[in-house]
């Protein structure tokens, strides 16, 4: 009988190897370094082919959200570039719940993710190309608490300051699959969306606002175990460094519409959550955002607005969130974006899921949207 090795010692990787007896191996997550947050996993299985491998994910209910498993199908690659579903179950009464992923590989060695991984190699190139482009600029905000560059790109010449940025969260890797088709399109100088909004708009884009959990393999964290997505209201330079960066950067270009960009764990769906319950809330503001969703809901059947999270009571938003904060700061349309680890629920694509093409796409329709919200205020 073969028998696999599994391997995670490379970027974005995560796993820990209780057993491996054959084709069949007991798994468990790792937590966020300096945190309790454990949910990603990103490794390499090989030493087989046209056998099948079963690998079991166990006390996932300990994980961070473990309503993120039922009903899910783990991603998997053979060639690092085109991601598919592999067939997944999960038991919560089997060893504190466990996922079992069932998989043929066709070749000598396959990787599991949690989503897709978007690697920080991938990300340098992402925005080295970006960069290149006429009319953009590459911004070095800050350096990270593990020394990696936290940049930015601006580009447009008009007045409405946008920002959108993405991976405060690093695990949550759809917000950078979304980044990548947002950019293709804005750098595109054929794209009449793209050159209406840079007419219009200066854009400040951060694809990916925690570089440190990205490498590390983090879910949710930086590299001191900071949940970025909330430090909005005090962050600091030994704890949230990117944050910091990034609000002061605000602070001196002004916002005048916001996108946070996420993934959800548990919801199917692809939604948008604004900033109800903020001290200086109006009805005229809220439009703003409602305006815009029903805007995006009416362009693409990858968006509905059922599912989501419920709403902030008067008053009692939580300002360490980026949206609420930014929206409360600076009077801005802010919003946060959530995309679905798993496949959506009225719109399924069973071999893949929703997937990082989707993702692109979405940033595509995100941008029209935009446009259409500016040209009908």
């Amino acid at each position: 009988m073969p028998q696999i090795a599994i391997d995670a010692a490379f970027d974005s990787g995560n796993i820990e190897v209780l057993s491996i007896e054959g084709t069949t191996a007991r798994l468990t997550l790792t937590t966020d370094h300096m945190s309790e947050f454990k949910q990603w996993f990103h490794f390499r299985v090989s030493g087989v082919s046209g056998e099948e491998v079963e690998l079991k994910i166990t006390a996932l209910n300990e994980s961070a959200y473990p309503g993120g498993w039922p009903g899910y199908d783990a991603c998997v690659s053979e060639d690092r570039e085109h991601w598919t579903r592999a067939a997944s179950s999960f038991d919560k009464d089997e060893e504190g719940g466990t996922l079992t992923i069932r998989y043929t590989p066709a070749s000598g060695a396959c990787y599991f993710a949690y989503f897709a991984p978007y690697s920080m190699e991938r990300h340098h190139d992402l925005m080295a190309e970006a960069a290149s482009c006429e009319g953009v600029e590459l911004v070095r905000l800050a350096a990270t608490l593990d020394g990696q560059p936290l940049d930015m790109l601006q580009m447009g010449e008009g007045e409405t300051q946008v920002w959108l940025y993405a991976r405060q969260h690093p695990g949550e890797t759809q917000a950078e699959w979304w980044m990548e088709g947002t950019l293709e399109c804005l750098t595109d100088p054929a794209d009449p969306v793209a050159r209406s909004l840079l007419k219009r708009c200066r854009f400040h884009i951060v694809p990916n606002c925690n570089p440190d959990g990205s490498r590390r393999g983090h879910l949710r964290t930086n590299a001191v175990g900071a949940n970025l997505n909330r430090e909005w209201e005090t962050p600091s330079a030994e704890k949230s460094p990117e944050v910091l960066a990034i609000r002061n950067k605000m602070d001196e270009t002004g916002v005048d519409f916001a996108i946070d960009v996420h993934g959800d764990e548990a919801i199917p769906a692809v939604f948008l959550a604004g900033f109800e319950g903020i001290p200086s809330w109006t009805d005229a503001l809220g439009e703003q955002f409602y305006r815009y969703e029903r805007i995006l809901d009416r362009r693409t059947p990858d968006f509905q607005t059922e599912l989501g999270y419920p709403k902030a009571w008067a008053g009692k938003a939580n300002l360490t969130i980026s949206t609420n904060q930014v929206a409360e700061r600076f009077g801005a349309c802010a919003m946060t974006l959530e995309m679905p680890y798993k496949d959506l629920r009225d719109f399924p694509e069973p071999e893949q899921g929703w997937s990082p093409e989707r993702c692109k796409i979405l940033g595509r329709d995100c941008l029209a949207a935009l446009l259409e919200w500016l040209e009908t205020s």
